[in-house]
């Protein structure tokens, strides 16, 4: 199934998000509910709360007042961390309850306020995130719950801020409209995305990667990388293996194909095939049907790979499992490297580029490591390499 991660700051509309997925058929599973739920009365969640922070933390019905027990807790670090203990195991093994009731073919969004400060996103399979300006969150926070604007300012200095929630943001949502353009923002990523990854996910097959047209250089190219090269290591984990950004994507400035080239190091080739390639498709990179072959430039001495895609239709990417020392191995980080530290060259392939997607801009360009213009600059870069005593 799907794992979405849906998370925002408070008063950012998150709620209306989850309530309109839940209508299209998503397994919506709310941690504030859930953590509400472990600890309600006669459970063994409260009990241990009470034990911990004694019965001042109760109601006058019995049920936990959480005002009461903040004010426990709040300046209290250690008082915090023992509240934490107590709930968040617990929270999960409901979660994961939820979870395993859901149908094999679900798209489960996991509403998490917290998920960046908690450092869940690598758990998922795609993070979204809704963000609204700052002064429409305080004026909902005034209507729709009564407070005060120093209490909404506080709720919200609380939370992680908007630009490290935007680095977790697979997708974003912009709530400063309409409830119908949310609506209909939540509508499109739903049919064009969540339904198109889940049915990619279960049939172990990768979208189809876009036409291989230039694009501008992205800034945010090695953030998006950073996003699924942390969904890798969490799939292949307790191994560490080595994990690099490779290709255009991976070159500051360089204009590219958008797509995300990634490179997992393996001690043996052999290693990539079995268990390994059943946890990179379930963590959303299956195999793609054939094994690819490098040829990193040296015609005599092929370097076999397997080749990976990704299941998320709106983040084309391909994965490159290669064996340690092989010669496209090395290749990949070699030509990388060079083009980070050579911006003449950057603009000298550029040109090179250019030319050829206008003699054929149907055609499929090559990669960077597999062009005839990385031909003619082999030997400019092997000096280099032995020049600076470059490693790998």
């Amino acid at each position: 199934m799907l794992m979405v991660g849906l998370t925002g700051g408070i008063g950012s509309g998150k709620s209306a998000v989850a309530a309109r997925l839940a209508q299209w058929g998503a397994v919506v599973v709310d941690a504030d509910r859930v953590a509400r739920e472990v600890v309600a009365p006669g459970t063994e969640g409260l009990a241990e709360i009470v034990t911990a922070f004694s019965d001042r933390v109760l109601g006058p019905d019995g049920a936990l007042d959480r005002a009461a027990l903040g004010s426990v807790v709040f300046a209290d670090e250690a008082g915090r961390r023992c509240l934490e203990a107590i709930v968040h195991p617990r929270v999960r093994a409901r979660t994961a309850e939820l979870v395993a009731a859901a149908p094999p073919d679900a798209v489960v969004v996991n509403d998490v306020p917290l998920l960046v400060e908690s450092g869940l996103v690598p758990t998922y399979h795609l993070v979204v995130v809704v963000q609204t300006a700052m002064s429409i969150r305080l004026e909902r926070l005034a209507r729709d719950r009564g407070m005060d604007l120093a209490e909404a300012r506080r709720r919200i200095a609380a939370q992680v801020d908007d630009v490290r929630r935007r680095a977790a943001a697979d997708a974003l949502l912009t709530n400063d409209g309409t409830r119908d353009e949310l609506r209909s923002a939540v509508d499109a990523l739903w049919a064009d995305r969540l339904l198109p990854y889940e049915a990619n996910l279960r049939a172990r097959r990768a979208a189809p990667l876009p036409l291989p047209e230039l694009a501008e250089a992205d800034p945010t190219w090695p953030e998006q990388y950073e996003r699924l090269a942390a969904r890798i290591y969490r799939a292949v984990t307790p191994a560490d293996l080595r994990i690099d950004h490779i290709g255009a994507t991976a070159v500051p400035d360089l204009v590219a194909a958008d797509v995300i080239d990634i490179q997992l190091t393996v001690p043996h080739l052999g290693d990539a095939d079995g268990p390994l390639a059943e946890l990179l498709a379930e963590a959303g990179f299956p195999r793609l049907p054939e094994t690819g072959r490098d040829t990193p430039r040296t015609p005599s001495d092929p370097s076999p790979e397997r080749l990976h895609g990704s299941a998320d239709p709106a983040r084309p990417a391909r994965l490159h499992v290669r064996a340690a020392g092989s010669p496209g191995w090395r290749y990949a980080l070699l030509t990388r490297d060079y083009l980070r530290a050579h911006p003449d060259r950057r603009a000298a392939h550029l040109t090179w580029r250019s030319e050829r997607a206008v003699e054929a801009p149907a055609g499929g360009m090559a990669g960077a490591e597999g062009s005839p213009w990385f031909d003619a600059e082999r030997p400019r870069i092997e000096r280099w390499a032995g020049r600076t005593g470059w490693r790998p």
